[in-house]
């Protein structure tokens, strides 16, 4: 018996070794040596781990900046949430140029609040937008408003959104930074992330212009339901002088890169669906021509 019990113990010993040995050699041979940058890079991260880099959080980045940096460019990897100042102190580290990054913000595109846009269906369900989005239009019949359910201010690590009780809208506050977090929640894509304002000797005024409104129904029947829907008249395209603005699918779309920010939109459209940061100048009346003298 006491022979079984020493042969057992041997055998048992023997596979225990033999298997160490395939461990071991499987683990040298296999084995990933991780550029000790990585950590450096990520250190100086926010460490929000949002994806506004496109990423799944500050570690992935982290990687492929040290990746890029190895093939003599990081230019195109940038930090949201951290900004030029984060991406300053990276570019020191990796001895790299960052590239150029534009501050911006999350825009709202929905000025259907409960005035202008008043209930008439009543949802009992989930007080989820993306599960409300699935089921009915919404309710104030427009099937491109805000749901007002706050997926969005769900999502975002930085509370730098709300819902206003008074307009039932989200809003977006300033230490916003542009994750875009919010802009994937929704489900209707009325989130935009836009330049947060004009570049002027080399900060922004925060100036910047919008068609508050994303719905493509023909204008009476967006009108119906949404007294501030953007009706697709091209008022606003006539009167642009930059030519930003353009018009498809009955809805005007204004182009941050082209806009000067000159406020003539705001002034020529009908429902107030053009909004801004800003209060244009009112254009001066003209005097009406004097008749010739006799």
């Amino acid at each position: 018996m006491s022979a079984v019990i020493l042969y057992s113990v041997i055998t048992l010993g023997v596979v225990a070794a033999g298997s160490a040995i395939i461990l071991f050699v499987i683990a040298s041979k296999f084995r990933v040596d991780e550029d000790p940058r990585i950590d450096e890079v990520a250190a100086l991260l926010p460490g929000a781990n949002c994806g506004g880099c496109g990423y799944p959080g500050c570690r992935g980045l982290a990687e492929a900046l040290v990746k890029a940096a190895d093939n003599g460019d990081i230019s195109a990897l940038m930090c949201p949430p951290g900004g030029m100042t984060t991406m300053a102190g990276i570019s020191e580290f990796l001895g790299l140029k960052a590239g150029d990054m534009l501050p911006m913000i999350a825009v709202v595109r929905c000025g259907g609040s409960k005035e202008k846009a008043p209930t008439k269906f009543e949802y009992d369900g989930p007080s989820k937008c993306a599960i409300s989005h699935s089921l009915f239009l919404g309710e104030s019949g427009c099937p491109y408003g805000c749901i007002g359910m706050g997926d969005c201010v769900s999502v975002c690590k930085f509370n730098a959104i709300y819902i206003d009780q008074e307009t039932g809208l989200p809003v977006v506050k300033d230490n916003c930074v542009a994750c875009g977090a919010c802009v994937k929640a929704c489900p209707r894509r009325i989130i935009e992330l836009r330049p947060v304002g004009q570049v002027e000797n080399g900060n922004t005024n925060g100036k910047r212009v919008w068609v508050n409104c994303i719905n493509k129904e023909k204008g009476a029947v967006a009108m119906k339901n949404c007294k501030a829907a953007c009706i697709g008249c091209g008022k606003c395209a006539k009167a642009c002088p930059s030519s930003a603005i353009t018009l498809k699918d009955n809805l005007a779309y204004i182009d941050p890169m082209k806009c000067t920010v000159c406020g003539e939109c705001i002034q020529v459209c009908p429902t107030g669906a053009i909004k801004a940061t800003f209060k244009p100048e009112p254009k001066p009346k003209q005097e009406p021509a004097s008749e010739p003298a006799a």
